[in-house]
C-alpha cells in the first residue's frame, strides 16, 4: 500500500508539471504574439523570424515539461535509463521514425535564413496559391482566396518552384486581352482600351526614367492575334500589388465593353459558315 501510495503521489506531482507546462505554454504563446502584433512597424510587416522562434521556444517548454514529469516518476526514470543503455540502437530507429519529421524542421529553417518568401506573401506551389499565414516547425500554411488553408509540409514546399508575387518587388502587370470583329476600327478600339486604363485610379506607371525618355506608352495596346473570326487586342497594365492588380482587371474589362458599346466597337460571337451542296 505504501508503494501504491508513494506512486499515486509522483503521478500527481508529474500531472501538475504538465498542467503547469501547459498553462506556461499557452500564456507564452499569447504573450508572445501580442508582443509581435504591438511592435514596431518593421517587425509588424515581417514577423516570419520571430514567429518561427516563438514556435522553437513553445516547443522547448513542451519538451522540457514533459521531460521533468518523466523524470518524476521513478519508474518511468528507470526506463529511461535502462533505455539508454541502447541508445545506439534506440537512435537509428527513432532516426528511422522521426526522418520526415527532422526534415520538415531543418527545411524551416532554411526557409527562414534564405526567405524564398516570408509570412504575408503571396506565392503559388503547384495548383495552390494563397497568402503564406505562418511557418511553422512543420509546415507552412497557406490562407487562399476562398478563405480556406492549406498546409504543406517544409520539405515539400522546399524542393517545388515557387511563384513569389512579393519578392523584391510586389509590382504586378496584368494583360487585358479582348477579340473585336475584322469589321470594327482598330484604331478607336486601341485608343478606348488604353484611355480607360489611364483613367482607372489604381493603375500605376511602372516605367523607368530611360523607358520615359525613349517615349515609351505608360499603357502599350498591340494586336497579339488575328483568330478565325476577331482579332484580339491586348493592353499591358499595372498595379501596386497583385489584389490592386486582379480588381484593376476586372473593373477595366466592364468599362471597356461598356464603352465598345457606345461607340460602336463589336466583340463578336463564333461564326460558322455552313455550305450545303447538293448531290
Amino acid at each position: 500500500m505504501e508503494l501504491l501510495s508513494s506512486e499515486g503521489g509522483y503521478l500527481i506531482s508529474s500531472g501538475i508539471v504538465l498542467v503547469i507546462t501547459f498553462i506556461v505554454g499557452v500564456l507564452f504563446k499569447r504573450g508572445y504574439n501580442r508582443l509581435i502584433e504591438n511592435s514596431n512597424t518593421r517587425i509588424s510587416e515581417d514577423p516570419t523570424k520571430y514567429k518561427f522562434i516563438g514556435h522553437i521556444g513553445l516547443a522547448m517548454i513542451y519538451l522540457i515539461g514533459f521531460g521533468i514529469a518523466i523524470y518524476m516518476i521513478p519508474s518511468l526514470r528507470t526506463l529511461a535509463q535502462s533505455m539508454l543503455a541502447g541508445a545506439g540502437i534506440m537512435a537509428v530507429v527513432i532516426g528511422f521514425a522521426a526522418q520526415n519529421a527532422f526534415s520538415n524542421i531543418v527545411s524551416g529553417v532554411f526557409i527562414i535564413i534564405f526567405k524564398p518568401f516570408r509570412i504575408n506573401s503571396r506565392i503559388q506551389v503547384k495548383e495552390f496559391v494563397g497568402v503564406v499565414e505562418d511557418i511553422t516547425l512543420r509546415h507552412t500554411i497557406l490562407k487562399n482566396f476562398s478563405n480556406q488553408r492549406i498546409v504543406v509540409p517544409n520539405s515539400v514546399i522546399s524542393s517545388e518552384f515557387i511563384v513569389n508575387s512579393n519578392l523584391n518587388d510586389s509590382r504586378t502587370t496584368r494583360w487585358i486581352e479582348i477579340g473585336i470583329s475584322y469589321d470594327s476600327d482598330i484604331d478607336l478600339a486601341k485608343h478606348i482600351m488604353m484611355e480607360e486604363s489611364l483613367n482607372h485610379p489604381l493603375r500605376i506607371d511602372a516605367r523607368t526614367d530611360e523607358q520615359i525618355e525613349a517615349g515609351e506608352l505608360e499603357v502599350p495596346v498591340r494586336v497579339v492575334q488575328l483568330g478565325d473570326f476577331s482579332v484580339t487586342l491586348r493592353a499591358w497594365v499595372w498595379g501596386k500589388d497583385p489584389s490592386d492588380a486582379f480588381i484593376l482587371y476586372c473593373e477595366l474589362l466592364e468599362s471597356i465593353k461598356k464603352r465598345f458599346d457606345r461607340e460602336g466597337i463589336e466583340i463578336p460571337y463564333p461564326y460558322r459558315t455552313i455550305v450545303q451542296k447538293k448531290v
